[in-house]
């Protein structure tokens, strides 16, 4: 197996490292000063326990690919940038690769499923950090995080096998399931707080919000009868694998919403988290206020090009309240 990962960012950066490390022919596509670092010194990528420098191909379009059948594509950027990565994967002459959609949110899997009839969901637990070219950051140990994937909508199949294979023993840990989405839809109750991290910082408590917009997703679930398995649990694995640490003279400023925002990305991924809950409320029926207003900012910090933490939270009640 070859894998191609798509978006070498602060997981695509962990994947990369985990297969490469684990004697798996890895190429990455990346951009800008990442491509330009990537080619030049490779990548380095430090954990509480870990500290290498990796190399391995990076182009910076999948036309730069001569695609092979055994070539498993890992999708790794936000959300907002997928539709018009798999229309360059399907210049590029992709059609029955199995692609794996490693990101935040429901709507990736739906989105790959409309061009490529092979579509996998996988569940990510990494917390890592993107934030200077050529360098990537985990903040767990002894693995730098673990997965839950298989075939989507549901079950599993041989590239599903495939992949655990080629994780088996690495600094990532694979768990095939055939209801990985249940898990994923999980998480998105997780993610749904990364605009209030982002906006807000991670030193101030919003606990009563985040459990307000759980509140409102768990009610949507209920009404559009979907599964989900609860991630934040206690999870035997997650104990054992990845235990939370600190990186010698890197701040931890915070999720993937709040990199975005430090990095001066120009967009937030707000829109396929909370803005998921907001769409299923619409269709069926239930009020999601909270959420509503967190869609609304995450696209007002993003427009604004505003720094991480740059929200009171006297500032964040009015707006909610107005």
């Amino acid at each position: 197996m070859r894998a191609i990962v798509y978006g070498v960012g602060a997981i695509g950066g962990a994947v990369a490292t985990a297969l490469s490390k684990n004697g798996i022919e890895v190429i990455g596509i990346a951009r800008g000063a990442q491509l330009d670092a990537i080619r030049e010194n490779g990548l380095r990528m430090r954990s509480p326990d870990f500290d290498e420098r990796v190399r391995f191909d990076c182009v910076s379009d999948p036309a730069e690919i001569d695609f092979r059948e055994d070539d498993a594509i890992l999708l790794c950027m936000k959300t907002q940038d997928t539709e018009a990565a798999l229309e360059r994967l399907r210049a590029a002459g992709v059609v029955e690769q199995p692609i794996f959609c490693l990101q935040n949110g429901v709507e990736n899997e739906r989105i790959a499923l409309r061009r490529f009839p092979n579509v996998h969901a996988l569940c990510v637990m990494l917390p890592a950090s993107f934030l200077e070219p050529g360098e990537v950051v985990g903040w767990c140990a002894p693995r730098f995080g673990m997965f839950d994937f298989g075939r989507y909508p549901s079950g599993h199949d041989a590239a599903d096998e495939a992949l655990a294979k080629a994780f088996e023993g690495s600094m990532i840990e694979p768990f095939v399931a055939d209801d990985a989405m249940a898990s994923k839809y999980g998480k998105l109750l997780m993610n749904l707080s990364n605009i209030l991290q982002a906006a807000l910082g991670r030193e101030v408590d919003y606990k009563d919000l985040s459990e307000r917009l759980k509140a409102e997703a768990i009610a949507v679930y209920e009404a559009a009868g979907i599964a989900w398995k609860d991630v934040s649990a206690a999870d035997p694995r997650r104990d054992a694998l990845m235990k939370t640490g600190e990186v010698p003279d890197v701040p931890r400023v915070g999720g993937s919403t709040a990199q975005s925002l430090a990095r001066g990305a120009g967009s937030v991924e707000t829109d396929y988290l909370n803005g998921e809950i907001s769409l299923l409320g619409r269709l069926h029926g239930v009020a999601t206020p909270l959420n509503d207003a967190m869609t609304r900012l995450g696209a007002r910090l993003a427009r604004d090009g505003a720094a991480p933490a740059s929200l009171e939270r006297a500032e964040l009640d009015a707006l909610i309240a107005g």
